[in-house]
């Protein structure tokens, strides 16, 4: 393993250590690949945690852009990384751009308009980069499940987000759109603002209730997985717990971050690894 490998393996782990778990059952040829993927989803979905002003959000996106467009050495060991998986795989950069662009809407306050928008969002983020795994993994067989990425990429994505509620909620983001905040009876401003009432806890309820319409849509057809993709989908093993969890007594997200435990997380991807998903 080179120095360059070592860096971005290290950035996966300390930023992203479920997908990291998940990247160590794919084939050692592959992984590489995997964490440059990893990483680059990490840099960019962590934007908003080092800037103060959106803008400065945006040139650094713009950056991003420009890197993969130009396929150009940069001496960023994640770009170039990525830019190598990339080139070896045969990645499509329309894919990334995609993402760049939605990754836009973290960087301002805005409320997420509808379900429709959000789940737009999970379909070029969280869901993008599973079917780009899915690639690198088995690019003959990929195509064939990427209507089976969207759903778990939006479980995934939706259970993130609520995962993260509790910090989104003090920057006054909200990701939950307005449409179901609508129907629960409260508000973006009121859902950021309050103090967490039964309309907001409505509202976490039919988030909740969302990622499990996805995710079960998911394991319907995930049983057709072929063992080359496996790696690819592993973090859904882990959506079905941490939903799991959010939905205990006392527990809502609210509150605070559902959290499994190292040995628990190792567990439900070693079983899913071995064995894949089972039908329905």
């Amino acid at each position: 393993m080179t120095g360059t490998s070592n860096i971005v393996m290290d950035a996966v782990r300390a930023a992203d250590p479920d997908r990291y778990l998940c990247a160590l059952y794919a084939p050692a040829d592959k992984r590489d690949a995997l964490l440059a993927l990893y990483a680059f989803n990490a840099e960019v979905a962590s934007v908003r945690d080092r800037i103060h002003e959106p803008l400065p959000g945006e040139v650094r996106l713009q950056w991003w852009r420009d890197v993969i467009m130009a396929g150009a050495e940069t001496g960023h060991p994640t770009a170039d990384a990525l830019r190598a998986a990339i080139a070896a795989n045969d990645l499509p950069k329309t894919a990334f751009e995609n993402m760049l662009e939605a990754r836009i809407f973290d960087l301002y306050d805005d409320p997420m308009p509808s379900r429709t928008d959000l789940e737009g969002y999970c379909g070029e983020t969280a869901a993008a980069l599973i079917q780009l795994a899915a690639m690198v993994l088995d690019a003959a067989e990929a195509p064939r499940f990427a209507e089976l990425a969207g759903r778990a990429g939006c479980a995934q994505a939706i259970t993130g987000l609520l995962l993260l509620l509790p910090l989104h909620r003090r920057r006054g983001q909200c990701y939950v759109p307005a449409d179901i905040l609508a129907a629960a009876g409260t508000t973006p401003e009121e859902f950021v603002k309050g103090d967490g009432g039964p309309a907001a806890e409505r509202a976490v309820a039919a988030m909740i209730a969302l990622a499990r319409e996805h995710l079960s849509a998911f394991e319907k057809g995930a049983s057709a997985l072929p063992a080359s993709l496996r790696p690819a989908f592993l973090p859904l093993a882990l959506t079905r717990a941490y939903l799991g969890k959010m939905e205990r007594p006392g527990r809502s997200p609210l509150l605070g971050t559902a959290a499994l435990s190292t040995l628990r997380r190792h567990w439900l991807l070693l079983r899913l690894a071995m064995r894949g998903w089972t039908p329905l």
